[in-house]
């Protein structure tokens, strides 16, 4: 696998989001599999409309076949309409702007303490990446993620935000975009999962990279200059409605 990953959203390569030293990905229940039935509309829902944000709708979208849901806008396009994607994976993006989101369900890293999660997931992920320069910008306290608790064993959430060197694909130091990474880990104990979302927000791009024939070399736009929210904001939204509507997605560890 490439070290050079982060990026690689319209790659055909199928496991460029993987690192490997996390551990198991856990198994999703078939009837869950994006692949075995059509995805609902994601405007079909009565909570279509967000007042979170006056710029851009954040209607809710349906993950892993439904069973989890949260709110984003519209313009982050499913990545798999255009390539396959592993089972315990959403990706996606905004080819526009180069930003991108992915929800990931890894098997719990039960000797990682709760208070240091977000922040040991997302310096794993700046390794994996070949990221330099990784500097951790922001860090949260761990917090009780409401409504998420199961079997009267309560999830918890921690957040980190890190700005990296990173280069598209399979490019070299030389096509290095400067990007800001938010990661979020919500800690499902009752079913043994570690959640993580994660948002990807080019800051600079580099001439060389790949990304500058869509966006543009340079600093890119601030997002509200083009009607826009914040890739800040759209995580955060994501996190606040992150929602399980069947905890039988997570097989035996939700029996």
């Amino acid at each position: 696998m490439p070290t050079n990953i982060v990026f690689c959203l319209i790659s055909k390569q199928r496991d460029c989001l993987i690192s490997k030293s996390r551990l198991r990905t856990i198994s999703i229940n078939p009837r869950h599999n994006r692949y075995a039935s059509e995805r609902e509309d994601p405007c079909r829902s009565e909570e279509n409309e967000n007042d979170q944000s006056e710029m851009e709708r954040f209607p809710q979208r349906q993950l892993f076949g439904g069973a989890i849901s949260t709110t984003f806008p519209l313009r982050f396009e499913d990545v798999s309409n255009i390539r396959q994607v592993p089972d315990h994976q959403e990706v996606f993006v905004d080819p526009a702007r180069d930003e991108s989101l992915i929800i990931e369900l890894l098997e719990m890293k039960h000797e990682l303490a709760d208070n240091g999660s977000a922040t040991w997931f997302l310096q794993d992920l700046a390794t994996e990446q070949g990221a330099e320069g990784n500097i951790v910008t922001e860090q949260s306290a761990v917090f009780e993620a409401q409504g998420l608790g199961y079997r009267n064993m309560p999830s918890v959430i921690t957040t980190a935000t890190a700005q990296m060197a990173i280069s598209k694909g399979h490019q070299g130091r030389e096509a290095q975009n400067l990007v800001k990474v938010y990661l979020a880990n919500l800690r499902l104990k009752g079913v043994g999962t570690d959640v993580l979302i994660t948002a990807y927000e080019p800051v600079f791009i580099s001439p060389s990279s790949e990304s500058a024939r869509s966006v543009g070399a340079g600093l890119t736009v601030p997002a509200t200059e083009l009607g826009r929210t914040p890739m800040a904001d759209v995580f955060k939204q994501v996190v606040a409605t992150f929602r399980i509507n069947d905890w039988n997605l997570f097989g035996a560890t939700a029996l």
